[in-house]
Parts: C-alpha cells; sequence; structure tokens
C-alpha cells in the first residue's frame, strides 16, 4: 500500500512539473544547413519572421496525410497572415532521389509557403522528427513552444488558435 501511495504522489509530481512546463520553451531551433527548392543554401539561424509566431512543418512528398495538410493549411494561410503574421516554413524530408518530386508538387498544389530541403535528414534529426507530418510552433524568440504530430482533418484549426496565443504571450495549457 506503501508504494502504491508513493507512486501516485510521484506520478502527481510528474504531472505537475510537466503541466507547469508546456507553456515554456520546449527548446530553441537549432543552426542547420537546408536548401531552397531552387538549391540556394539556407541556415535554420535564419528562421525568423520580426518577433511574430513561425510554424515549421516536416513533410514528403509521399506522404499523404502532409498532402492533406499543406492543402488544408494552404486554403486558409493568407487569413492567417492576415490575422497573425505568421510564416509557415515546410521541411521537405525527401532525400536526393526523391527531392526532385519537392518543387513539382509545390508549384503543382499552389503552396504558398516557404519550402526548404532537407536531403540528408539533419534538421529532422537535430528537431527529433521521426515521422511526417511532423509540426513545430515557434515564437518571436526562435523557442519551440509546441509541437504536434500527425495529421487529422481540422488539426489546422488547432494549429492557428495556437498561433494566436503565442502571438498575443497567453499560456498554451
Amino acid at each position: 500500500m506503501k508504494k502504491f501511495f508513493l507512486l501516485i504522489i510521484a506520478i502527481f509530481a510528474f504531472g505537475t512539473v510537466f503541466s507547469q512546463n508546456e507553456t515554456k520553451a520546449l527548446f530553441k531551433l537549432p543552426s542547420v544547413n537546408l536548401k531552397t527548392i531552387n538549391g540556394e543554401p539556407f541556415n535554420t539561424k535564419d528562421i525568423s519572421n520580426d518577433g511574430k509566431p513561425v510554424l515549421i512543418t516536416f513533410w514528403a512528398t509521399w506522404c499523404k496525410p502532409c498532402m492533406k495538410e499543406h492543402d488544408a493549411i494552404n486554403d486558409v494561410y493568407e487569413e492567417w497572415v492576415d490575422e497573425t503574421g505568421v510564416k509557415l516554413y515546410a521541411i521537405s524530408i525527401d532525400n536526393a532521389r526523391s527531392s526532385n518530386r519537392v518543387m513539382p508538387t509545390v508549384n503543382g498544389r499552389g503552396w504558398e509557403f516557404t519550402v526548404l530541403l532537407d536531403q540528408n535528414g539533419d534538421f529532422k534529426r537535430a528537431m527529433n522528427v521521426n515521422v511526417p507530418p511532423h509540426t513545430f510552433v515557434v515564437n518571436g524568440k526562435g523557442e519551440v513552444v509546441w509541437q504536434h504530430v500527425g495529421y487529422l482533418d481540422g488539426d489546422e484549426e488547432e494549429y492557428i488558435e495556437i498561433v494566436e496565443k503565442v502571438e498575443k504571450g497567453e499560456p498554451l495549457n
């Protein structure tokens, strides 16, 4: 019984610490060399948005949920920018062999956000991304404050709610 009681206290304490940390930065963005879809070098330390929130999504051309996520975001992206000033960086994790499909995919779908290539998976590993889609919200200080793995229809509504809270400096409880 004593062990059970101690386990309950430990779980409660862990839950309290975890919930308090939800509103704090998870980590700072790492500095990793990527490429633009035009082949120009780009370092992730240059991901910024004049102090406004940034969305970073990891995706691949072979990932059907990624396509659905980006199409859904693209439909409302202009409104999001008008409302919050958010900027989206879509990081393709297609490797060197399949990355030639990225530009035709982006152009064919009319995506209006910035697309970068992580052909070697360096940024993916630095951000601890295992499977796409994986979405991060970054505050104006370059700190990752929220993340989400997977995509279901309507998840983009949660993304903009989080972005709005970050933009206003509200807690993310």
